[in-house]
């Protein structure tokens, strides 16, 4: 799966974080693992001026999601093995995301991830223009973000497990004479 982020927007974000969540969401749904996705991050006036283009609706907003190759999640069983195919692109405006992370109380980083997984979900056919679809939706968003918190946590869990036990091999091997005084392992003599 191929993820391009370019943030135009002049304000520092963690784009690592917003491909993992991305690509998170996208495998949970069951998009084609050959589906390319762009992001781009733009300031307040360049999402303005798109939000106004294609939704004929004043000012900025937080996401706008285009989508290209109509990819649908799972697909058809019955449906020829799909190639390389694009899904989209997910725009973010990082400043209007902080403004709304403050009123809501948690982070930016948070606010973006939580947007990234929406502009993932309209590129795939959901909406919310209906009280029903908003309630399908953001039910699908929030169960996508907990799974993507979940992963991240058991990452980091592994990752600490794994320097622990690098920490207790050295020790061991620094208590036998394999290692030198900086904990690295001694040559052949």
């Amino acid at each position: 799966m191929s993820i391009e982020i370019a943030n135009e927007s002049g304000i520092e974000v963690s784009e690592e974080e917003l491909v993992s969540v991305a690509r998170f969401a996208i495998a949970q749904m069951d998009v084609h693992s050959a589906a390319e996705l762009s992001m781009v991050l733009v300031d307040l006036d360049t999402m303005a001026d798109l939000h106004m283009r294609w939704m004929d609706l004043p000012g900025p907003t937080d996401v706008m999601s285009f989508p290209m190759d109509e990819l649908e999640p799972g697909g058809r069983p019955d449906a020829a093995e799909p190639g390389p195919s694009m899904l989209g692109d997910i725009v973010l405006c990082p400043e209007f995301a902080a403004q709304q992370a403050e009123k809501a109380g948690h982070s930016m980083d948070h606010e973006l991830a939580l947007l990234t997984v929406h502009g993932v979900l309209h590129l795939l056919g959901y909406d919310h223009a209906e009280p029903e679809e908003e309630k399908e939706m953001f039910a699908l968003q929030a169960s996508l973000l907990e799974g993507w918190y979940e992963n991240v946590r058991e990452e980091q869990l592994e990752e600490q497990r794994r320097a622990e036990l690098a920490e207790r091999d050295r020790r061991l091997l620094g208590k036998t004479g394999f290692t030198d005084t900086t904990g690295d392992p001694l040559g052949p003599a």
